[in-house]
């Protein structure tokens, strides 16, 4: 029986000279060649991406102008409760138009001038409003805003008449930012005289 020594020995010389320093090189061959690439950029999801931050953004500054009409708004019905004409009529555009029921289209500045010196010249003139809803455009450069108004005005006897009415009114903004009324649009909620008999 051949000794434990030497079967040990003749193990040894059946292994390939060299393949014990081969080893590690092919380990590390293996290891590069199943190394995961690099992932490449999916464009739909970067497009997707863009486009969702373009939405954000666009949102965001809708809420911007929105609450630059708001306060605008506000202003504006101040200077009607001081009735200062000169500030009531800073709020609208050079080519501006008011329409009031049951009379012609007030167009330009210089003429809705008039209309608001003749309206504050009465004693009793009171105009308040309410606006309870806002939209802008896309374009955050047109919105339009509705609302709900009270007019009161004394008559030819002294007696002071209210009416309750309701408004639509659009806003342009402005080269300098501002926001500018170009159609003022109300009517009254009390029937025509003669309705409904």
């Amino acid at each position: 029986m051949k000794s434990s020594v030497a079967l040990a020995a003749k193990r040894t010389q059946a292994i390939p000279r060299g393949t014990g320093r081969s080893l590690p090189a092919v380990l590390v061959f293996l290891v590069i060649a199943c190394a995961p690439v690099g992932e490449q950029p999916d464009p739909a999801v970067e497009e997707m991406g863009t486009a969702k931050a373009d939405i954000r953004a666009s949102e965001s500054k809708a809420a911007e102008e929105e609450a630059a009409l708001w306060e605008a708004d506000a202003e504006w019905l101040k200077a009607f409760e001081a009735k200062d004409v000169e500030g009531m009529l800073s709020f609208y555009a050079e080519d501006a138009a008011v329409f009031p029921p049951k009379a012609p289209i007030v167009s330009g500045r210089e003429a809705i001038r008039k209309m608001l010196e003749e309206l504050t010249a009465n004693p009793g003139f009171e105009l308040t409003w309410e606006s309870v809803k806002v939209e802008i455009a896309e374009s955050c450069d047109l919105a339009w805003v509705q609302a709900t108004m009270v007019f009161r005005m004394q008559d030819s006897e002294g007696n002071l008449q209210e009416d309750r009415g309701k408004a639509v009114l659009v806003w342009k903004k402005q080269p300098d930012g501002s926001w500018k009324v170009v159609a003022d649009i109300f009517n009254f909620d009390l029937p025509l005289a003669g309705a409904g008999e």
